[in-house]
């Protein structure tokens, strides 16, 4: 039974692994550059002023002198999830889920006679994680992300290089919700951000058709996670047959024939049902630095065709932090329980178990953690003397995501219970398997030079999933998505300009009942972890973004 023991705390791993897969796609150039979103992220063949360091260096040598960017970004995320039972749910016997059922606790009965049809467990507000501080600070309700940055570019008088070094999110995401949200069982608050600090680039202007560029990332990286824990599975439905029906007869005329026979299991006062919160949990995983480089050519042989190509490396990163965990009374009593009979206590040495759980454990854990290398490559053509198309595509290799690995400081009693059940466990770490898959997608853009002033434009960019259905879940939601973007620029003088930008994301997805081991799997194997055994998901989530570019030239 201690097996129990040990499922909060590989599921808060394998969350945090999610988490940081699922907000990295989700947010994937979507914090970096108004301008580009404007144009559906096909910038390659016409990168954005200093942000060209992200998405072409080579573009840098299309800046003559001095210029700084500076931009403001507000991001406001909308995720709405919902949750029902379908004809015939249960586990291992019992429906009363109370996420999905008006049953009164008292109610004797373990189908549920009154389902409350669909339940909504929207997010309630966004939540950033504080370095400084070291915890996750919630904002209000509806409020926007906002992530101000700046970038300075240098070209010297004469010279084919340009010099640049830029501050930009690659990603800021976060979520949270209030207690008893169907939502909390994967993750009530969770907040990931990439932040570069510093980002050395240099652009080489080899003739006047084609450029060379490279640009150094420092980034700061943070994953953070508070949730709570349940595992609906036929074998802790096992439990609470045994604790109300065996039982039942000898809560008050137990005796040690009974204690030997049962293990000891009937003297535990609370049950541990499969609808019932297992612990609580806090993560929190960073690093400081973490590196990496693009590389980027800018090919123009005329004024009215281009054709660029850029390479991001993968940024590795050996990520540390801690792990407080809460488990609750009902874990704790069963285990107490085992360990009060003869039998149990030798059950328990046969298989290895310890013979207690604290009310509260916290300790050090660390993650080998990569951000995956991406590639994409585009071309700009004037259709007309007025009108530019840009189109682009890309490849980010999420495949490298395929599984995460934990590891602790020391030897954990749990994780040798663990490796009982898993080849995936080992005294002092869990790996966890996501197989992610590398794709490919596509965006296009329009621009239009209405005057001399003023630039007007529109993008699409269709974004492929890279998670399996059979790993689906509700942890910031995304699997197809659209983005949708429009935008302008307007020329105050020859060296002064601001780049206005809105766009719209969008991703829905219905998650069938049994479909996928990461939410709603039954059965005694998919223990690990499915919060939601059993019953239909459906998730929708937008992402609206804002932005100002102010642009000048020494």
């Amino acid at each position: 039974m201690k097996t129990l023991h040990l499922q909060p705390l590989v599921a808060a791993l394998i969350l945090v692994g999610l988490s940081t897969t699922t907000q990295a796609r989700l947010g994937q150039n979507l914090s970096i550059d108004m301008k580009t979103l404007s144009m559906g992220n096909a910038v390659t063949a016409d990168p954005p002023g200093v942000n060209s360091i992200h998405f072409n260096p080579a573009g840098l040598t299309k800046i003559d002198g001095l210029q700084t960017d500076v931009q403001g970004i507000m991001a406001q995320f909308n995720v709405k999830r919902e949750w029902s039972a379908p004809a015939g749910y249960n586990v291992f016997g019992y429906s009363d889920d109370p996420i999905v059922c008006n049953d009164e606790p008292t109610n004797p009965s373990p189908l549920c006679t009154d389902f409350k049809g669909i339940v909504n467990g929207d997010v309630e507000y966004p939540t950033l994680y504080v370095p400084i501080l070291k915890k996750m600070v919630d904002l209000a309700p509806g409020m926007p992300v906002a992530a101000p940055t700046a970038g300075v570019a240098y070209r010297p008088p004469g010279s084919k290089i340009t010099y640049a070094t830029a501050i930009y999110a690659p990603m800021i995401a976060g979520f949270g919700a209030e207690d008893g949200n169907p939502g909390n069982f994967m993750g009530q608050q969770v907040a990931m951000e990439r932040v570069t600090f510093l980002s050395p680039s240099a652009a080489y202007k080899v003739n006047d058709e084609l450029s060379l560029g490279a640009s150094i990332g420092l980034s700061y990286q943070a994953i953070a996670m508070k949730t709570d824990m349940r595992v609906p599975n036929e074998l802790v439905g096992v439990l609470r047959l045994i604790h109300e029906d065996v039982c039942a007869p000898f809560k008050e005329n137990g005796n040690i024939v009974t204690d030997l026979l049962l293990f000891g299991m009937c003297n535990a006062e609370k049950s541990l049902g499969p609808f019932d919160n297992l612990a609580s949990l806090e993560v929190a995983l960073e690093q400081s630095v973490a590196p990496s480089y693009n590389l980027g050519i800018l090919w123009e042989p005329t004024d009215d065709f281009g054709f660029g190509m850029v390479y991001q490396s993968e940024s590795k990163m050996r990520m540390k932090g801690k792990y407080n965990i809460q488990t609750g009374q009902g874990a704790r009593d069963m285990i107490s329980a085992l360990n009060s009979s003869v039998t149990g206590q030798i059950l328990s040495a046969i298989l290895g178990f310890p013979g207690y759980i604290p009310a509260q454990e916290s300790g050090l854990v660390s993650m080998n953690l990569s951000y995956p290398q991406h590639f994409q490559a585009g071309i700009k053509y004037k259709v007309m003397p007025d009108v530019q198309v840009n189109f682009d595509v890309s490849w980010t290799d999420f495949k490298k995501w395929e599984k995460f690995q934990m590891e602790f400081d020391r030897s954990i009693g749990a994780l040798k219970i663990a490796k009982l059940l898993t080849n995936h466990v080992t005294e002092s770490s869990v790996t966890f398997p996501l197989e992610f898959v590398s794709s490919w997608r596509w965006g296009v853009g329009v621009q239009y030079d209405a005057t001399d002033r003023l630039q007007l434009r529109m993008g699409y960019e269709p974004r492929s999933s890279a998670i399996p259905e059979h790993k689906r879940n509700t942890m910031v939601p995304i699997n197809n998505a659209q983005l949708f973007g429009v935008g302008l620029t307007y020329r105050f003088d020859p060296d002064t300009e601001i780049d206005l930008t809105a766009a719209h994301v969008r991703s829905k997805d219905d998650i069938p009942a049994n479909s996928s081991d990461l939410a709603n799997k039954t059965g005694v194997n998919n223990l690990i972890y499915n919060p939601y055994a059993g019953l239909n998901i459906s998730t929708n989530t937008t992402v609206n973004l804002m932005g100002i570019v102010y642009r000048t030239r020494w």
